[in-house]
């Protein structure tokens, strides 16, 4: 079954809605995050616990679409704090793969407990039926959108 096409306004408005989403979470989860820390450096703490460490830092831009140089930056804040390690790659010394430590996961997991405390009003504003409606589209448009990156200039990953 083919899906109808959607108007172009239509699809306008989900993404200008998707966009302001992000902006409100990020400024929220900014808040919560122990001094010093960016969202930035979340993001890619909580992308080696999802996905698993061990990635080079140019798998690391694709896969955050940033430049090689801003993900180096990143890489190495978090580096300094301890929160990550960055070693030679056992095949090629002259790749590095960057690395989870303990102590970047116990930062992760305490900021997504803090950022539970400051997102509670959503839990008691939308049932968890209607929160759990909404996950499949969203993780469908995320990945259509993810995997369909080179088809507007970005590379797929």
């Amino acid at each position: 079954m083919k899906a109808e096409r959607v108007a172009t306004d239509i699809l306008f408005a989900l993404f200008n809605e998707i966009g302001i989403i992000d902006q409100l979470a990020r400024t929220r989860l900014q808040r919560t995050l122990p001094s010093g820390l960016q969202v930035a450096h979340f993001t890619l703490l909580n992308h080696c616990v999802r996905l698993g460490d061990g990635k080079t830092p140019a798998e690391l831009a694709r896969a955050f679409q940033v430049t090689k140089g801003a993900l180096t930056n990143t890489v190495q804040r978090l580096e300094a704090r301890g929160l990550v390690r960055v070693e030679a790659d056992a095949e090629d010394a002259r790749r590095k793969r960057v690395y989870l430590t303990q102590a970047g996961r116990t930062v992760r997991d305490e900021a997504i407990a803090a950022a539970a405390a400051r997102f509670a009003d959503v839990g008691l504003r939308f049932s968890q039926a209607e929160v759990e409606s909404a996950l499949p589209f969203l993780q469908a448009l995320r990945t259509h959108l993810d995997t369909h990156r080179s088809e507007t200039g970005g590379e797929g990953n």
